[in-house]
């Protein structure tokens, strides 16, 4: 399991272009990088929407949002278009990076165990360590206060990092 403090595992991937994309690649700028089960499914489109509403933000907080699921860079390029997205995603169809990354593993549901995603999000420093680690995520929670969005809260804890 991955914690705070330690170097990120390394990834190249391609992305929704055809292009290798991997994390020295972001050396000197603050990484989000989620995980994610499927393109066009109702929870993970709005977590990338959600990421891609805030795109300007973490712009302004020298960071770049990269989603990470098995899907295929077809896949990624239709999802892309289709909902106008404005981050980077990568296609682990081996499921490599998932593992060196603990998003993937056994899961239950209804009493059934499988492996599969689990949706986790990884804030990476400009030193490429893990700076924030958010696992089983919820990609909407509602509060008494209103709904509350994952994308949201990891851009505040990159706020509440850079200002250390």
């Amino acid at each position: 399991m991955l914690e705070i403090g330690m170097k990120a595992p390394d990834f190249n991937l391609k992305d929704q272009n055809n292009n290798y994309i991997n994390l020295t690649d972001y050396q000197d700028k603050w990484l989000v990088l989620y995980f994610y089960p499927k393109d066009n499914t109702s929870g993970c489109t709005k977590e990338a929407c959600d990421f891609t509403d805030l795109r300007k933000d973490y712009s302004q907080l020298d960071a770049e949002i990269i989603g990470i699921s098995p899907d295929s860079i077809e896949s990624h390029k239709k999802f892309i278009s289709k909902h106008n997205l404005e981050i980077t995603l990568l296609s682990d169809t081996e499921k490599e990076i998932m593992k060196a990354y603990g998003a993937w593993g056994l899961k239950k549901n209804y009493g059934k165990e499988y492996e599969g995603i689990i949706r986790s999000t990884f804030l990476i420093s400009p030193e490429q360590k893990i700076a924030a680690v958010w696992s089983k995520v919820k990609v909407r929670v509602k509060r008494k206060s209103g709904e509350v969005k994952h994308a949201q809260i990891v851009k505040e804890k990159l706020a509440e990092l850079k200002q250390k």
